[in-house]
């Protein structure tokens, strides 16, 4: 090595203009884009049960033929995928008492003669069904003309009143299926005669005597009393009995 290169100094060799700008900065990661937060947002909503919409309605049906036409009403609804937009269709009943012969009996009888209580979201479809189903009617309480004629549902509280009265009369048979007795019956006392007729008392201090009903009190209770006038000593008199005590002439 020659004496001058041993005495210079190295200089150090510069770096290529802008190489270090060169090498761009990492990239932030992108973010999702906005639709396919909405997406998941969607499905979510999807997999949540659909609100429901359902209403109560009262419909008329040919009367003696309700039980066979809630039947075929539900094979069809099956049979159609109508499910979720009919819920429970009912037919109100209640448990009267008639005297007859002096005796009680027990008797389960459509509280509604004609008609049908059904649980529905009403659309076009609900209308076709019920349209098209022999022995049904129209909706009740419609109103307007042609498709715009709607139906009025039924208020919160009477479909808690018929769901409770529904409720009541399953609970007494289920009561007397377990115990193995006659369930005692809370609702009214169904007579075999009215204001007007003639009856004869049964028994008591009046017993063989007859005469027209004038009035029946409390017919809606368990208790009803009758009035019936009695031809003593030739005179009409008003006498008050229990409903047990006179049978229909």
């Amino acid at each position: 090595m020659s004496e001058e290169e041993a005495t210079t100094p190295h200089e150090p060799t510069p770096a290529p203009p802008n190489e270090a700008a060169a090498a761009p900065p990492p990239e932030p990661e992108a973010a999702a884009p906005a639709h396919e937060h909405e997406s998941a947002g969607t499905a979510t909503a999807v997999a949540e049960p659909p609100a429901h919409h359902k209403k109560w309605y009262v419909v008329k049906v040919q009367s003696g033929r309700e039980d066979s036409i809630k039947g075929n009403l539900e094979r069809r609804i099956k049979v159609e995928n109508l499910e979720p937009f009919v819920g429970r269709i009912v037919v109100p009943v209640e448990k009267v008492t008639e005297v007859r012969d002096g005796k009680r009996r027990i008797k389960k009888v459509k509280k509604f003669p004609g008609y049908l209580f059904c649980e529905v979201e009403f659309n076009e479809h609900v209308l076709y069904l019920f349209r098209e189903t022999s022995g049904v009617g129209d909706f009740v309480g419609g109103t307007g003309t042609g498709p715009n004629k709607l139906p009025q549902p039924m208020s919160d509280r009477e479909v808690q009143r018929m769901l409770a009265d529904q409720e009541e009369v399953a609970g007494t048979e289920a009561a007397g299926k377990k115990a193995g007795e006659e369930p005692e019956v809370k609702g009214r006392i169904k007579l075999d005669y009215e204001v007007g007729d003639t009856v004869k008392v049964r028994e008591g201090m009046f017993a063989n005597m007859e005469g027209p009903v004038k009035d029946i009190a409390d017919r809606d209770s368990q208790t009803p009393k009758v009035k019936v006038v009695l031809t003593i000593w030739g005179r009409p008199v008003e006498v008050d009995l229990d409903y047990w005590q006179v049978d229909r002439v």
